[in-house]
């Protein structure tokens, strides 16, 4: 049978674009469908706009240093429209580089949502074609909780398309999106309240780093109850004493330029409504009035409604599209990569399986994605950066040394603050071999690419030692620490 293209990638995110133009590169035929905008999640309403906000949020203390140090500045808050505008120019640009990439790649671009007939037709629109391989690239969104009124509530998609900036917000949720965006908001002046109904927040990282960064988001001002959940909100005002919904400087919407933007993402819903102040009722017993609730409660799988199922693609108790280990599915001529296989969530892994897939299918070398030692980082204030096993995780496994150290940095120090940074190593015993590398500290994603190249080569504690220090440094301490700090 004769096909259309040897390839079709359904998703226009970093994982399906790589894959479409390294497949491309083979000689092979290649088309890609996306629906809403070229970049995916990272690049459009994840990973770089958040990073911008990162940066933004930063300042406040920059400048409290800067004057520390003797230098005489001044600013006079913070201006949410002239960030979003040069925000929201940066994303075009990035957008416009994905589209060049694929055109100069001979990739054919298809603007539409894409839809599985068989395990061979794909239908754009009202166009049909066929393919020899697809590859499901479709990512995935952020969901609600099943409650009452929950569409009061805004996900992180929505944050970057805000009008103006909220007064307060209440963030619900522990993992890494909610910390990330408590940290950010409060650096831009919100006030912020976080609800998670876990002990602790950030469940899965290293259980002292996570405590040492939930005390570091106290102090700086964030209101954080763990232990909490949300019981009930409405629109404030409504039947329970709160203040009559205003157009507030809170009011959620879009700026003309980008309203298509909400109204065209299928991931988001803020063009319903506006959002003015909701009530809150918590577990704690506490009632207060919010501009926003942002709901950080969890991703779920893109695989609804483009055909899967009819043609008998395999769905995970998730909604996850289920893979081997070579990222294909049930259907033989289907691979499936990135979030939507619900593997690892991390934009590099997505990049990474879809160049195995390349590897496999057009290149005939077989290849598995490396899913082992995977260096992360969480963007907060300060950042963590971890690779390999918590001290939790390693001292189950076998046993196990910690060196691990808790100070004030020189820079924090000078500047009379009290904001403490954390170098952590897990040691095997037996083999020597680092387990895991755990830093909270400004900086901190940069230090762990680097601590990952050693981790990931199977470097060992000795390794480290024989590693001049770089002086004066906070990631000195990781290879001059010479005692364990407590054994198991």
């Amino acid at each position: 049978m004769a096909f259309d293209y040897d390839l079709f990638v359904i998703g226009g995110g970093s994982g399906g674009v790589r894959a479409a133009r390294v497949a491309a590169a083979t000689g092979a035929k290649v088309a890609l469908a996306e629906e809403y905008r070229m970049g995916g999640t990272c690049v459009i309403r994840g990973c770089v706009p958040k990073k911008l906000m990162v940066y933004a949020s930063g300042y406040p203390d920059i400048f409290d240093d800067a004057r520390e140090y003797g230098w005489d500045v001044s600013h006079n808050g913070f201006d949410w429209g002239h960030f979003r505008t040069r925000l929201h120019s940066e994303l075009d640009r990035l957008e416009e580089v994905y589209r060049d990439l694929l055109n100069g790649s001979e990739v054919e671009i298809f603007d539409g949502r894409a839809t599985l007939d068989d395990p061979h037709t794909v239908r754009i629109n009202d166009k049909t074609v066929t393919a020899k391989h697809i590859l499901v690239a479709t990512g995935g969104h952020p969901v609600r909780p099943d409650m009452p009124n929950a569409d009061l509530g805004i996900v992180s998609n929505d944050i970057f398309l805000m009008e103006k900036m909220p007064k307060s917000v209440l963030i619900i949720g522990g993992g890494y999106i909610a910390c990330e965006f408590a940290c950010i908001l409060h650096g831009l002046g919100v006030e912020v309240t976080q609800y998670y109904r876990g002990a602790q927040i950030l469940r899965g990282f290293d259980d002292e780093a996570r405590g040492l960064l939930a005390d570091a988001m106290t102090q700086r001002g964030i209101n954080l109850h763990v232990g909490t959940n949300i019981v009930e909100m409405a629109p404030a005002g409504e039947d329970h004493g709160g203040p009559t919904p205003t157009d507030s400087d809170a009011a959620m919407g879009a700026s003309a330029k980008h309203a298509q933007d909400i109204a065209s993402n299928p991931k988001s819903d803020t063009d319903k409504k506006a959002k003015g102040p909701i009530w809150v009722k918590s577990t704690n017993g506490n009632e207060q009035v919010f501009d926003h609730v942002l709901f950080a409660t969890g991703r779920a799988p893109n695989t609804d409604g483009i055909g899967l199922t009819e043609a008998g693609v395999e769905i995970g108790r998730r909604g996850e599209i289920v893979v081997d280990d070579y990222s294909q599915t049930s259907v033989p001529s289907i691979y499936a990569i990135g979030d939507v296989t619900n593997r690892v969530q991390l934009t590099p892994v997505a990049i990474r399986e879809g160049m195995a897939f390349v590897e496999t299918v057009f290149k005939g070398n077989p290849t598995k994605p490396d899913h082992d030692l995977i260096p992360s980082a969480v963007f907060t204030q300060p950042e963590l950066g971890t690779i390999g096993l918590t001290e939790e995780e390693a001292r189950d496994q076998e046993p196990i040394e910690v060196y691990c150290t808790s100070f004030r940095p020189m820079q924090q120090a000078f500047a009379g603050k009290s904001g403490r940074v954390l170098m952590k190593l897990i040691v095997s015993k037996e083999s020597r071999k680092v387990l895991g590398c755990h830093i909270v500290a400004d900086h901190a994603g940069e230090m762990i690419q680097l601590a990952g190249i050693a981790v990931k080569m199977g470097a060992t504690k000795e390794d480290f030692d024989r590693t001049v220090a770089v002086h004066p440094t906070m990631a000195e301490e990781l290879v001059t620490m010479k005692e364990p700090m407590r054994t198991a």
